[in-house]
């Protein structure tokens, strides 16, 4: 007699429920257009109840261009760590006016946080997973908690960690949803010129990932887009697209 297969430990139903719809939507609407999956996701299947996530990095512009197109008024998270360079933060405010964004929602680490773990600011320097636990997964955890699913610019060809990204998947019972992860440079670079979009300065210096300035330099010629962030190091995220979120989450719905 064949056994019932166990539940993931810790899954709670709304976690499996969300597993299996990302799955379907996944299956049915990954191959879309971009802005096809925008749609989809925020007038069908979460209406009112998703934001976007964005780092108004190297290539922000097009998932931004693409939803203000669907819903200007659609929430744009944008996590300050305190960390970022002068010019990301011009050109988030920028990019807000060229779009008519109307409702960018600035998160930031929490006070009691830094004053204990980061009080001089140099964390970064002796353990780089504890500073983006404290400036970046635990104020994003804040930051997407209010919403069912959320967007981000992420691509396959960024790295090989995210060479099978699919463009619905679970996180714990929300979503998280990738409409350019299909998407190659040239595709971003055709988008760009075919919409006149404004271009994150630091990417004419060969930034093109861009995270805070302590952790990100340019990338070397031959090397992928994210080899400039944490070089030297075997990190290669921060800590928002992994199963950290999903445990900052749960502990901050309780």
């Amino acid at each position: 007699m064949a056994t019932k297969p166990r539940r993931p430990e810790m899954a709670t139903d709304a976690d499996l429920a969300m597993a299996e719809q990302a799955a379907l939507l996944d299956q049915r609407y990954g191959h879309l257009t971009p802005v096809e999956i925008i749609e989809r996701a925020a007038e069908r299947y979460f209406p009112g109840q998703i934001a976007a996530v964005s780092s108004f990095g190297a290539d922000s512009a097009v998932l931004l261009h693409m939803l203000a197109e669907v819903d200007r008024n659609l929430p744009v998270i944008f996590l300050d760590t305190g960390k970022h360079f002068e010019e990301t933060l011009h050109y988030r405010d920028a990019l807000a006016a060229d779009f008519g964004l109307t409702d960018i929602r600035i998160i930031t680490p929490l006070e009691a946080a830094l004053n204990r773990d980061d009080p001089d600011g140099t964390l970064h320097q002796r353990d780089t997973d504890a500073c983006c636990a404290i400036r970046k997964v635990e104020p994003m955890a804040r930051g997407v908690e209010p919403f069912r699913a959320w967007f981000t610019g992420r691509k396959r060809f960024q790295a090989a960690t995210r060479a099978a990204l699919p463009v619905f998947e679970a996180v714990g019972p929300r979503a998280r949803i990738n409409p350019l992860a299909r998407w190659t440079t040239s595709d971003l670079a055709d988008y760009m010129r075919a919409h006149d979009l404004r271009e994150n300065p630091l990417v004419a210096y060969g930034y093109l990932s861009i995270g805070c300035f302590p952790c990100t330099q340019a990338v070397k010629p031959g090397e992928d887009a994210r080899s400039g962030r944490w070089a030297g190091q075997a990190k290669t995220e921060c800590g928002i697209h992994l199963p950290e979120l999903d445990k900052s989450l749960a502990n901050a719905s309780h």
